[in-house]
């Protein structure tokens, strides 16, 4: 074990943490009891209390159990846009001991099908406007009930700031498989007592790989609570005055534990932004005077170009952190120089509920992945020999520690294939490239496995490969990364069209949007006449990934 970052620990804590052996819907129920009248939530003008979040948590959680016949262990598909109803739903699943599978807004019919299928969840909690895309699956799968939430229903008045689509007045649908939120709180049934524990399952969120097929990744109780805990500790934001933008969507491992359970385990105030306007994440650390703010580098280089930018006191600014890609060098500066504050870069991945790898407050390199936190025992290893590597050598990172995942759901070969064996330990194999410098901090250098990384969405060319060739007139599709001034990387196509068609790029790009999440969507195609191929005939991505950077 690396232990050089030893010497640049946070002064005053520990090597390593004891955290709450208990279920995280505990994390709620204390903070509800140790301030019932603080503000927990804020959505625009919309303010609801710890007492009052717990009381509804509650009384969502007894309708999971009553009406919807949820059981222990059972899987909840969570799907809807940042708002208090998430936070909500995500306890209450908890609470009724059942564990919750988040779902990304943007999938569509087809990609939930996939999700419903392979967790056998016959429960999902969804938005008003999302509801087109589950009816489907209603009729052709195993799932039962659909539990339906209205924004507008958390904004008694609508705000001036506040964009269209959240107005929209709650509708009712005939349909007994359709069960509505208000409704289900108003009952105010009361759930039996719970039984889950830290080894219970509580949390699923999904990622896709190489075979093109998303596979959930399985977390106990106990690893949700170590990076919640371990995330506040180190950081400096325990105290419950602190006032946290979560403008990072919660079903993403990173908004949904640095920002959403890290502040209901403190008993912060979680200020929620439904999705990233940079106007309105000014007005918002304004108006609630925000301390805490995790975010990526496209928001903040956004955030910092806003012409307006001066429009918005952000003094009260006390962290700023993030991940998913490194944070230009002149961005940093610009941050430093408008608050003082240094950009503190993190690293984690849904394997690993989010945060490893964290930057100690005293020493915050740029463009760094930081030093493995409280626990955790990460080296770099050459991905073809195994062994080990000294500092300031490439190869991939290794990660073994008490928030790693248990495996992939029902999936004995891929979560076999993910952990290797080192002095007694299991180390989950990142296929992350990187190298450790002499002072023990990691830095990220490459992907061993083949990603598109689209503002810090990741895209497996893979899986929208599987996608494209339902297109009836597309043949061939080889999906790769083109450079974007914007996104970093977006997702581009290679297409060679059946013989005969007349499709162009625009009807591409339009049919991909309706049939699947707009990050994994390509926004450039190019045609060609023949892919290359490999003398088994496999497509040659690597090479025209190759072609791509070189142009």
């Amino acid at each position: 074990m690396n232990t050089a970052h030893f010497a640049h620990w946070p002064a005053g804590l520990p090597l390593m943490l004891t955290v709450p052996q208990t279920s995280l819907a505990t994390n709620l129920a204390i903070s509800a009891l140790r301030y019932p009248d603080k503000t927990a939530l804020v959505f625009f003008d919309w303010q609801l209390s710890y007492r009052d979040l717990q009381a509804q948590v509650e009384a969502m959680a007894a309708h999971l159990q009553q009406v919807c016949q949820v059981r222990r262990g059972d899987r909840v598909l969570l799907h809807m846009q940042n708002c208090p109803q998430f936070v909500i739903a995500f306890y209450a699943i908890l609470r009724a001991d059942a564990m919750v599978v988040p779902v990304n807004p943007m999938l569509m019919t087809e990609e939930l099908r996939h999700t419903v299928a392979d967790s056998g969840a016959m429960v999902a909690i969804t938005a008003q406007e999302l509801i087109p895309r589950w009816l489907p699956l209603l009729a052709e799968t195993g799932l039962q009930h659909v539990v339906m939430a209205t924004y507008s229903d958390c904004l008694p008045a609508p705000a001036a700031e506040m964009p269209e689509w959240l107005s929209a007045p709650r509708k009712q649908i005939e349909d007994p498989r359709i069960h509505g939120w208000q409704e289900a709180i108003a009952a105010k049934r009361t759930p039996t007592a719970q039984m889950a524990g830290p080894d219970d399952l509580a949390c699923m969120p999904y990622t896709s790989g190489t075979t093109g097929k998303p596979k959930g990744c399985v977390h106990t109780h106990a690893s949700l609570m170590y990076t919640a805990v371990t995330s506040s500790i180190w950081s400096g934001t325990t105290a419950p005055d602190h006032v946290a933008l979560a403008v990072l969507p919660m079903f993403h491992v990173t908004g949904m534990q640095v920002s959403m359970n890290t502040a209901i385990y403190t008993g912060a105030t979680l200020i929620i932004l439904p999705r990233w306007d940079r106007d309105l994440a000014g007005r918002m650390i304004t108006r609630h005077r925000v301390t805490t703010w995790t975010s990526i580098p496209t928001m903040m280089i956004d955030f910092l170009s806003n012409p307006k930018l001066g429009e918005y006191d952000i003094s009260s600014l006390k962290r700023v952190s993030g991940g998913g890609a490194a944070m230009p060098a002149a961005i940093a500066q610009k941050l430093l120089e408008l608050t003082g504050l240094r950009y503190m870069e993190g690293y984690g991945l849904s394997e690993t509920i989010a945060t490893t790898h964290s930057n100690p407050v005293q020493r915050l390199k740029q463009q760094c992945l930081g030093i493995p936190i409280f626990g955790v025992d990460s080296r770099v290893i050459d991905p073809e020999t195994l062994a080990v590597l000294d500092s300031n050598q490439t190869g991939e990172i290794i990660i073994h520690g008490p928030q790693v995942f248990q495996g992939y759901w029902q999936d004995a070969q891929k979560t076999r294939e993910a952990f290797i064996e080192i002095e007694g330990k299991q180390f989950f194999r990142t296929g992350d490239l990187g190298h450790i410098d002499d002072e023990g901090f990691f830095f990220f250098t490459d992907r061993l496995k083949r990603m598109i990384n689209a503002s810090g969405y990741k895209v497996w060319p893979a899986e929208v490969e599987a996608m494209m060739y339902r297109h009836p007139e597309i043949r061939e599709c080889c999906i790769i990364a083109a450079r974007d001034a914007y996104r970093g990387e977006t997702v581009k196509a290679v297409v060679v069209k059946k013989e005969g068609s007349q499709l162009s790029a625009d009807q591409i790009i339009e049919w991909a949007h309706q049939n699947m999440a707009a990050y994994k969507a390509p926004r450039q195609v190019e045609f060609v006449e023949q892919l290359p191929k490999s003398a088994t005939g496999k497509i040659m991505w690597r090479q025209l990934q190759e072609n791509e950077i070189a142009q």
